[in-house]
Order: structure tokens, then sequence, then C-alpha cells
């Protein structure tokens, strides 16, 4: 049985946490609780490519530091 997580031949999409997390989903498969389709349906190439291209700070929101409004 292939693995519906690494298959070079499937759909996926991304989605993104409450924390700013991303991750590759199966495009077949609902997206688990707490997380939220961002991109796809597309090939894992892409969808890698999506995720290198902005998630570029891997600490989750709750440890970035804040940003004040002035």
């Amino acid at each position: 049985m292939n693995n519906p997580f690494e298959s070079e031949k499937g759909v996926y999409s991304v989605l993104m946490n409450g924390e700013g997390q991303h991750s590759i989903w199966p495009a077949f498969l609902d997206a688990p609780s707490g997380w939220t389709v961002i991109y796809g349906e597309e090939s894992h190439q892409l969808c890698l490519d999506y995720i290198n291209s902005r998630w570029t700070d891997m600490r989750p929101n709750s440890l970035k530091p804040q940003v004040k409004e002035q």
C-alpha cells in the first residue's frame, strides 16, 4: 500500500493551523480540526514550493515577538 502523504502522483492541499504552522495534506481527506486549507489542490511539489516560499519563520505564532502598533 502506498503512503497517501508521500505520493508523487497524489493531489494535495496546504493546511495551516492557528499557530501559523503549515502541513501538506492529501486533498481527498478532510482537514483535521484546527487546520484550514490555504492552498491546493496541487501536486506534492507545488505544495512544498508554496510552503517554502511563505513559511519562513518556523516558530509558532505564540513564540514570535509581538509587533506593537504605533
